[in-house]
C-alpha cells in the first residue's frame, strides 16, 4: 500500500474513495449438502458461477473507486513473523484446537511453517484434516481448520464507524475467524490510520452480546441506525451506548434501534430491509418499515456522557425525519403487490450498496425494484456496458448499476453485504 488511507466514514452515501472486498474463492467450493447448513446456507453455491457474478461487481467498483482485496492485506501483514505469531495466537483464542499435539503435530505449527500468501490461503479456504488419530480417522469432517464460507460477505465481521472499525461479534462461531481476520488487518496494516474498537470485552460462551454489520448504517455523521434481530442482539447495543456514553462528547449522537423479525432467515440484517440510497431517498421493504407492528424503532439519544433519552418512534423513517432527514421510500419489489415485494426481497432486493449520493449498485434479477429505481428517477446501467466503457457515469446525476446475480442472492446477500467501506467524502447536506 504506497499511501496512508485514513478510515473515516460519515455517512451511507459519501462519495466512496475506498472498499474492502473478497472474491469467493475454494472456501466456497468447499462445502457440501451436509455442511450447508451449519455454514449458514440453505443451498450450495456455483462457485464458477458466483465468481462471474462477483468479478461484475469488482470491476465496477475498480471503475469508481480503489478497491482491496481481503486476501492480499492478509498476505501483506503475515509477511512479518511477529504479526504471523500474533494472527494465530488470536486464532487460537477461538479455535483451541490448533496448538493440540498430534502425532504429525499441531495445526499451528504447521500454519507457522507456511510462507505469508498460503498461510493466508488456508486461514480462508480452510485446513483439511490430518486423520493421524482414531477420533480424526472416524471423524465425518473433511477439514481441521473450517473454510470461511461467508467471507466474501465483507461487511458483516468489521464495519467503518466514522473514524473507526468496529469489530464484530459474530451470532455464529463459524464465522468468528473473519472477525479475527479482520481486525489484524486494521491492526497491523500500516497503510491503515484508525483503531480498532471491540465490544466484547468479557468471555461470552452463550454469545448474548453479538453486532454485525450488516445491522449497523451510518445515516449521518450524529446518527446511527442499527438492526436488533438474529444477528445483532440488544446487549451489544447497549454495549455501543455505554462506549458513547464514555466518550463525554460535546456532540449528540443518536442511535435508532429497529427491530427485526427473527423469521424468515431473509431478515437476518437491516440492510435486507432497507438501505440508504441519497440525500432523501431510501429503498424499503414495505410490510417491514413503513407498518411495523409489533417490531419497534427505539430512539437513543447520548450527549456530555450522559444518555439523554431512550424512547420509541412510529417508525423508522418518522424517526430520521425529526432529525432532519426527510427520505422518500422507493419499494422494494414495487408498490402493487405484496408477493412481488416478498420475493424481491427474499432475493436481496432492498440491499443496495451507495458509491455517491444517489448513484447506486443493486441486482438486476429484482425486475419490480428495478423499475421502482428508475421511476424514482434512477437510470438503469449494466455492469457490463460500464465495465467495457459503453457509458460514462459522469454524466449521469442518478443512476443504479444493475449486477447480474443467480448464484450470490442464493448466500442471502446483495451490494452491501458485499462490499466494505473504509472511505468516503463528507456529505454537505
Amino acid at each position: 500500500m504506497s499511501k496512508i488511507v485514513e478510515v473515516n466514514v460519515q455517512s451511507e452515501i459519501g462519495k466512496l474513495n475506498g472498499v474492502i472486498l473478497h472474491t469467493p474463492g475454494e472456501e466456497v467450493e468447499n462445502m457440501t449438502p451436509e455442511n450447508a447448513e451449519r455454514a449458514l446456507y440453505s443451498d450450495i453455491l456455483n462457485l464458477s458461477i458466483a465468481r462471474k457474478e462477483y468479478k461484475q461487481l469488482s470491476e465496477v467498483l475498480g471503475k469508481i473507486t480503489t478497491t482491496y482485496q481481503v486476501k492480499d492485506l492478509l498476505t501483506n501483514i503475515l509477511k512479518d513473523d511477529a504479526t504471523k505469531l500474533e494472527v494465530l495466537n488470536r486464532i487460537e483464542k477461538i479455535e483451541p484446537f490448533i496448538a493440540e499435539q498430534t502425532p504429525k503435530g499441531s495445526i499451528k505449527d504447521q500454519l507457522l511453517d507456511e510462507d505469508a500468501e498460503d498461510l493466508a490461503r488456508l486461514l480462508i479456504e480452510g485446513v483439511e484434516m490430518k486423520r493421524d488419530t482414531l477420533t480424526k480417522f472416524l471423524n465425518k469432517d473433511w477439514y481441521d481448520l473450517r473454510p470461511l464460507h461467508n467471507f466474501f460477505f465483507t461487511r458483516d465481521a468489521s464495519m467503518s464507524m466514522y473514524n473507526e472499525v468496529l469489530i464484530g461479534r459474530m451470532a455464529n462461531a463459524v464465522r468468528d475467524r473473519e472477525a479475527i481476520i479482520m481486525q489484524s488487518i486494521f491492526d497491523f496494516t500500516p497503510g491503515f490510520n484508525t483503531k480498532t474498537l471491540n465490544l466484547a470485552t468479557t468471555p461470552d460462551p452463550l454469545r448474548k452480546l453479538t453486532i454485525e454489520g450488516g445491522d449497523v448504517q451510518i445515516a449521518r455523521d450524529d446518527i446511527l441506525v442499527i438492526g436488533n434481530g438474529t444477528r445483532t442482539s440488544t446487549r451489544a447495543i447497549d454495549a455501543l451506548m455505554y462506549n458513547f456514553i464514555n466518550r463525554n462528547e460535546d456532540k449528540v449522537q443518536h442511535i435508532l434501534v429497529q427491530e427485526l423479525p427473527h423469521s424468515p432467515e431473509s431478515f437476518i440484517h437491516l440492510d435486507m430491509v432497507f438501505t440508504f440510497l441519497d440525500k432523501n431517498k431510501c429503498m424499503v421493504y414495505e410490510p417491514l418499515i413503513m407498518s411495523p407492528g409489533n417490531y419497534q424503532t427505539v430512539h437513543i439519544k447520548i450527549q456530555h456522557g450522559k444518555l439523554i433519552s431512550i424512547r420509541r418512534e412510529k417508525t423508522l423513517l418518522h424517526a430520521l425525519k425529526k432529525l432532519g432527514m426527510d427520505l422518500e421510500p422507493v419499494y422494494c419489489g414495487g408498490e402493487d403487490e405484496t408477493w412481488n415485494m416478498e420475493r424481491e426481497q427474499w432475493h436481496s432486493g432492498a440491499n443496495f450498496f451507495c458509491v455517491a449520493p444517489g448513484k447506486v449498485l443493486g441486482y438486476a434479477r429484482n425486475n419490480y425494484t428495478v423499475e421502482a429505481m428508475n421511476n424514482a428517477g434512477f437510470e438503469i446501467i449494466r455492469a457490463n456496458d460500464v465495465i467495457s466503457n459503453k457509458v460514462d457515469l459522469n454524466k449521469y446525476e442518478k443512476y443504479m448499476i444493475t449486477i447480474e446475480g443467480s448464484e450470490l442472492p442464493r448466500g442471502g446477500g446483495g451490494a452491501r453485504c458485499m462490499t466494505m467501506p473504509i472511505n468516503r467524502d463528507a456529505v454537505e447536506w
